[in-house]
C-alpha cells in the first residue's frame, strides 16, 4: 500500500449499499463521488448520499467524468448538479469511455477553467494510462494547476511529468492493486491514499484554504 493517509475512497451509484456511519467508523475521512457524466447524465444517489455523508461528519466531494463534449457545457451541468461548493473537493475524472467517445485534452482544458473561474479553486484531476498515453513527455500549463490525483493499480506511483508529485492515489478498484480493499459499510471499495500527514492537511486539500 503507497505510503500516505489511506482515508479516502471514491463511489458511484454502482456502489449499491453505502452505510456512511460505518464508513466513517472503519476510519475515512472523505468520500469523493460521482455527481455527472458527460452533458446530461446525473448520478441518481448522488444528492441522498451528500446529505447522509454530511450527517455522519465525513468530507464530501464530487467528481465529473468527462466525455467527447463539449467542455464547458459539461463544466456547467457538473456544477448544477453538484450544488453549493463551498468546502467540496470538485475533481475530473479524466479517463478512457469505454461507452462512448473519450474527452480530450481541449475540452478537459476548457472543463477546468469554467470550474475555476466560477469557484476560483481549479478542481482536482484524476487520471491514469489514458493521460500518459495523450501527453508523452508533454507538459500542459493548465491542467498542471490541478491537484494530481493518480489512478494506478501497481506497488510505484508513476507520476505525468505533468505534476512533480500526487495529491491522491487510488491504488485499489477493490480488486486490482495491493490491499487493503475492503471498507465497512460499502465492502470492497476504490480506495485512495492521501499523500500528506495529517487530517488537517486533508481538510485543507477539500476546502481550498
Amino acid at each position: 500500500m503507497p505510503s500516505g493517509l489511506n482515508v479516502v475512497i471514491d463511489l458511484s451509484h454502482h456502489n449499491q449499499t453505502v452505510d456512511f456511519a460505518q464508513v466513517k467508523g472503519a476510519g475515512i475521512l472523505g468520500v469523493i463521488h460521482k455527481a455527472t457524466q458527460g452533458v446530461a447524465f446525473v448520478d441518481p444517489t448522488y444528492a441522498d448520499r451528500r446529505a447522509l455523508a454530511s450527517r455522519a461528519g465525513l468530507l464530501w466531494g464530487a467528481y465529473h467524468f468527462g466525455t467527447a463534449s463539449d467542455g464547458v457545457q459539461q463544466a456547467q451541468a457538473f456544477l448544477k448538479a453538484v450544488g453549493d461548493p463551498t468546502n467540496l473537493l470538485l475533481v475530473l475524472d479524466f479517463e478512457n469511455n469505454m461507452t462512448g467517445p473519450s474527452m480530450t485534452l481541449e475540452e478537459a482544458r476548457a472543463f477546468v477553467t469554467h470550474v475555476q473561474q466560477a469557484t476560483n479553486r481549479y478542481p482536482a484531476f484524476y487520471c491514469g494510462q489514458y493521460f500518459k498515453e495523450l501527453m508523452g513527455t508533454g507538459t500542459d500549463p493548465i491542467l498542471a494547476q490541478c491537484p494530481l490525483w493518480l489512478a494506478q493499480y501497481g506497488p510505484t506511483a508513476v507520476v505525468p511529468p505533468n505534476w512533480p508529485t500526487w495529491t491522491l492515489w487510488q491504488y485499489t478498484d477493490g480488486a486490482q492493486g495491493d490491499g487493503p480493499y475492503e471498507v465497512a459499510g460499502v465492502g470492497r471499495v476504490d480506495r485512495d491514499v492521501y499523500n500528506g500527514s495529517s487530517a488537517a492537511d486533508l481538510q485543507k486539500l477539500w476546502t481550498g484554504s
